[in-house]
């Protein structure tokens, strides 16, 4: 017997898709995007970039192995809502410790099964991200619509996932000792600078250069994180008064804010970079890396000339910019994810580059 749709999604348009709820049934207005990966929604759901977001999982069958307690990629999901073509509610896993729908109950964050997501994927490809309101079947149309006119996506994402105080996470045999701005980090970056021998403070976005740099660092590393780089100039300026003092790692908003410090720009991309198959091309090796990415902003690759960066990835579905350095100031950042989690493990020798970087070395990635 088919169960009548319970919940649905409006969009700006006043387009509408009715589905079933599962997770949590609290209505919520986000900016609506899409993952193109095929698995790993456990690590989607709590990646702090996507605070927020409602995001439109492409492959169809979302569930089917449960959550697992060492997958999680920050303690709090602040993920807006996930919207799925299929939900599986009965778990296959070993390793799974409750159903995705309860860890949504759990963190408050609403999801839609049903829906029809081809339609709505093609829809954000075509007309570009923009807000959603998910909520119960029984709201009107016109009501819908002035709820989203009315409501407006906050600026303040990164501060709100960044930690408040300093925290410490040492390395069992500690080779180096680094300093994390962080903006919203995952946590496999913390496991992957940890096996490779490195201890790090982790400070909040906000931290001035002084705070950082009584804690004398080997070098210093900037998150991802959600939202709009521009959104965070205490973190810019941070950056600005510390280059050329110590070497200097940052990866996707930590990119952009690396580039920002340097006089370039930035710009919004009509519907991001989200998925585990992005081929990205090192300039320097001529070798192709097929990449994680959560990002709606990129660096202008205009604006890159006279800042005393040089471009060294491109994105080869777009040609944006992936990685910049300067050998000079022992700088250098990428717009994906090298921890992956989810997603390939082309990009993990970033990390050694990084650690060549403070044995005195040199960046040859």
């Amino acid at each position: 017997m088919k169960m009548d749709f319970n919940r649905k999604i409006v969009l700006e348009d006043g387009s509408e898709y009715p589905g079933y709820g599962f997770g949590d049934t609290c209505d919520k207005v986000c900016e609506i995007v899409f993952n193109t990966s095929m698995v790993g929604y456990q690590e989607i759901i709590s990646d702090p970039s996507y605070t927020y977001q409602a995001v439109v999982m492409t492959y169809p069958l979302i569930g089917n192995y449960g959550i697992c307690e060492e997958d999680y990629e920050t303690e709090i999901p602040s993920i807006g809502a996930l919207i799925v073509k299929e939900y599986n509610n009965e778990p296959s896993n070993f390793r799974s410790v409750e159903t995705l729908s309860d860890t949504m109950k759990r963190f408050k964050i609403p999801g839609i099964y049903g829906v029809d997501t081809r339609q709505i994927n093609r829809s954000i490809r075509d007309e570009g991200t923009r807000k959603v309101l998910i909520t119960g079947i029984e709201t009107n149309r016109q009501d819908a619509m002035e709820i989203l006119a009315r409501t407006s996506i906050p600026k303040n994402a990164v501060s709100t996932v960044s930690p408040k105080d300093v925290l410490f996470y040492p390395a069992v045999n500690p080779k180096h000792h680094i300093v994390c701005i962080d903006c919203g980090m995952k946590k496999n970056i913390l496991r992957s600078f940890n096996k490779l021998g490195i201890s790090v403070s982790v400070v909040p976005y906000n931290t001035p250069y002084d705070k950082i740099e009584a804690l004398y660092p080997d070098g210093v590393f900037i998150s991802n994180g959600p939202g709009d780089p521009e959104d965070v100039p205490e973190t810019i300026n941070t950056v600005q008064n510390l280059i050329g003092k110590y070497p200097i790692f940052g990866i996707c908003l930590g990119h952009q804010i690396i580039s920002l410090a340097y006089g370039a720009k930035t710009y919004k991309l009509k519907f991001g970079h989200r998925g585990g198959n992005h081929p990205v091309k090192n300039l320097k090796t001529g070798k192709i890396e097929i990449t994680s990415q959560n990002h709606a902003y990129a660096v202008d690759v205009n604006s890159v000339v006279g800042t005393g960066l040089k471009i060294t990835h491109i994105n080869l579905l777009d040609n944006t910019v992936e990685g910049v350095e300067s050998k000079k100031d022992k700088v250098f950042s990428v717009q994906y994810h090298p921890e992956s989690a989810p997603g390939p493990q082309d990009s993990t020798y970033l990390f050694d580059e990084f650690l060549k970087l403070m044995d005195g070395g040199e960046h040859n990635a």
